[in-house]
């Protein structure tokens, strides 16, 4: 019996080829016109549903994918639809393909922290260790340090998780993309190993840091602040 083929998901009317990025419409011409426009309008519209329906955002993807499997664009997509989803099996498939497909490591940090979400704690600290990180991009050494101190939580090394996050980027007054992410990272971890007093000031740090709410530091502040019953100071 022929394999069925996979039906294309209603797109939104005001989806645009030319919404798609430069780069990625350059990436896409390696398919005749019409398939790279259909293609391109699919990965479109799972960028704008992946926040409020990742399902459906899978759907497109997924129809992407079966029409241009041997795009790399395409399988990071799905991967990274995947990961924001969930689904944290398919995630790592997808952008393992990736990373053999580019022989890049932009999404290290993903696919370790899919294999920790998968119980797999040693393998991400062995990705971590393995990958020449001076050769990330450096919001991309963040995020895989922030992995891989999770990881090592984990494996119940708490310390070891808080210490590994030290370094020049963990400074009060630093501002950069990743800052806030950082801090919250360390907050967190100082709280599993007890050091409240210095997890509530890290977390407040990262409040302050963290112009797109990216994070929960200031609940996570007010929580210690009602835990310890002292007052939280004004970061205005």
């Amino acid at each position: 019996m022929a394999r069925e083929l996979l039906e294309a998901p209603e797109l939104p009317e005001d989806i645009e080829y030319s919404d798609l990025d430069e780069e990625a419409r350059r990436e896409l011409r390696t398919l005749p016109k019409g398939l790279a426009e259909t293609v391109g309008k699919h990965l479109v519209a799972a960028g704008g549903l992946i926040d409020t329906d990742p399902e459906a955002a899978l759907e497109h993807v997924k129809y992407a994918k079966a029409k241009a499997s041997r795009v790399p664009l395409v399988r990071e997509a799905l991967g990274l639809v995947c990961y924001h989803a969930g689904k944290w099996a398919e995630a790592l498939s997808e952008l393992r393909a990736v990373r053999r497909m580019t022989r890049s490591d932009e999404h290290i940090a993903i696919i370790a922290d899919a294999e920790r979400a998968l119980g797999r704690p040693e393998r991400a600290l062995d990705l971590a260790k393995e990958v020449d990180t001076a050769k990330l991009a450096k919001g991309t050494q963040i995020e895989l340090a922030i992995v891989a101190a999770g990881a090592r939580r984990d494996l119940g090394q708490l310390d070891a998780a808080v210490v590994s996050l030290q370094g020049d980027d963990l400074k009060e007054g630093r501002r950069d993309p990743w800052s806030a992410r950082l801090f919250y990272a360390y907050a967190d971890n100082l709280v599993a190993v007890g050091r409240k007093e210095e997890a509530l000031r890290w977390f407040l740090n990262a409040a302050e840091a963290d112009e797109n709410d990216e994070t929960d530091a200031a609940e996570r502040a007010a929580d210690l602040t009602n835990e310890s019953g002292e007052p939280t100071e004004s970061h205005e």
